[in-house]
């Protein structure tokens, strides 16, 4: 049986993803198989998982995903390995709503937060302590969050950045009053260890240089100030028949339609630019049906050939705007491939995609950079950030990903805005999505042009998978008319 925890911060910024990589690490080198999976809606966590695990990351979230979906994902990949980690989002309370504890696994005002997600699997946490400049108040904190919710577990806590043994002494004397609440570490401070960040959050795996070697450092700190065996020894065994599901109300996921012919191809845009997807949609395109074909908008001079669709993910297209723009051929095979008027074959574009659909786009030293030109915006970047939270989408107009209504859960996170810029590729585009935010308020999103379809909405589809089995059966359709 493998075992399990969530391993939590009480806040964003207290060290929780530099202990979990070295952690993931530290256990991999030790010959053991490590599942990582990252709570929420994070892109660029579960690739840095992949490297210091060895094994594909997968996010896990209780306000995106069905809990039926998530328990399935969850045992899917959890049952091969020894041990699973769960990267928690945030502070270990916080999620879509700002209510108080609940004593279920359905409270709306904890939906999303790190907590439900455990207590809906039924997992102990173990909780990162930013403790700089603090002593005794560090104790008052960790027995706040052992406390609020009497339903979560808390297997223990590691206390982050201590300054110095003094320092440490100080804090397990101050700890030592909550039996309840075992330091399982301490953790010096190590600010030559913290990775770099950027605009939508840590740098992503493929740009950070010598990440090995980083790991290996973080798994030698870790391994230096927590006691493994004491933390894995208190774990107990992971019985994934045990996810009690039956108490809840929950709609049944219908199977998905057999595919009654060979599988489309649908390519899937992958590299630096474009890096933001979540591995359950990619799961659930194959499952309807897809061969995905990965190419690169950056380093590729034409399309793979015979596809039947195209998917562009959300990235950091503005990172690379003056190499997507340099490479004319590409720009030309996309914008061909939408067709006229958007009549060619289903492309589904999310946020960096979407950016790299328009006329142009600004980068953040005010240079402008044409791109397809499917859409007539100008994506322009801003200093602040544009939006950010989870988004309930309902189709405007029909497409692709099924009938104007299609309801869709996922989050919208951008720091660019769109302005006019320049003609369409012939027709006339609508909203592609109207957004619901958490405070109830409703916004227009994106794009519909026929076959295409794209916004700044980044969709989970286990929220829906009907909407992956559309997708594939809008290009089988698109193939068997040309």
């Amino acid at each position: 049986m493998p075992r399990a925890l969530v391993l939590a911060g009480t806040k964003s910024g207290c060290g929780k993803t530099s202990v979990a990589l070295g952690l993931m690490r530290a256990l991999a080198r030790r010959g053991l198989k490590v599942q990582p999976f990252k709570a929420g809606p994070d892109f660029i966590d579960p690739g840095l998982h992949e490297r210091a695990a060895g094994r594909a990351s997968h996010n896990l979230d209780t306000w995106m995903m069905p809990p039926k979906a998530l328990c399935a994902g969850f045992a899917r990949f959890a049952g091969e390995a020894d041990v699973v980690i769960i990267e928690g989002a945030m502070g270990l309370f916080d999620g879509r709503g700002g209510g108080g504890p609940c004593d279920g696994l359905t409270g709306a005002d904890e939906e999303g937060s790190t907590a439900h997600l455990a207590k809906l699997l039924g997992l102990p946490v173990l909780l990162v302590l930013d403790v700089a400049a603090q002593a005794r108040s560090a104790a008052a904190v960790a027995l706040g969050f052992a406390r609020f919710d009497p339903a979560l577990r808390l297997a223990g806590v590691v206390l982050n950045r201590v300054a110095s043994p003094r320092h440490e002494a100080i804090l397990r004397q101050a700890m030592a009053t909550l039996p309840d609440v075992p330091v399982l570490g301490c953790l010096p401070r190590a600010e030559a260890l913290i990775l770099a960040s950027r605009h939508l959050g840590l740098v992503v795996a493929e740009d950070v240089a010598e990440l090995d070697a980083r790991l290996e450092a973080l798994a030698d700190w870790v391994e230096q100030g927590l006691d493994i065996p004491a933390l894995l020894a208190g774990l107990p065994d992971l019985r994934l028949s045990d996810l009690r599901l039956s108490d809840l109300r929950l709609p049944e996921i219908s199977a998905p339609a057999p595919v009654r012919t060979g599988p489309v191809r649908i390519g899937l845009a992958r590299d630096r630019a474009f890096c933001f997807v979540y591995a359950e949609n990619l799961r659930l395109l194959e499952e309807a049906g897809a061969e995905l074909v990965p190419f690169s908008p950056l380093a590729d001079a034409a399309l793979p050939k015979n596809l039947d669709g195209l998917y562009l993910p959300g990235g950091y297209p503005e990172l690379s705007a003056a190499e997507l723009s340099a490479n004319a051929p590409m720009l030309a095979a996309v914008r061909a491939f939408c067709g006229p008027a958007g009549n060619g074959r289903p492309v589904w574009a999310e946020c960096g995609g979407f950016m790299y659909l328009q006329h142009s786009l600004k980068d953040a030293d005010g240079a402008e950079h044409a791109l397809c030109g499917v859409f007539p915006g100008r994506a322009v970047m801003r200093a602040r950030r544009a939006a950010l939270g989870y988004r309930e989408a309902r189709t405007l107009a029909p497409g692709p990903l099924g009938p104007e209504g299609t309801l869709l859960r996922g989050h919208e996170f951008h720091y660019s805005e769109l302005e006019q810029a320049g003609p369409t590729t012939g027709g006339h585009s609508q909203a592609a999505f109207a957004l619901t935010a958490s405070d109830g308020s409703v916004a227009q999103d994106g794009a519909a042009l026929g076959n295409v379809v794209g916004g700044y909405f980044h969709a989970h589809l286990a929220s829906n998978p009907e909407a992956a089995r559309n997708f594939v059966a809008a290009c089988r359709a698109a193939r068997q008319e040309a």
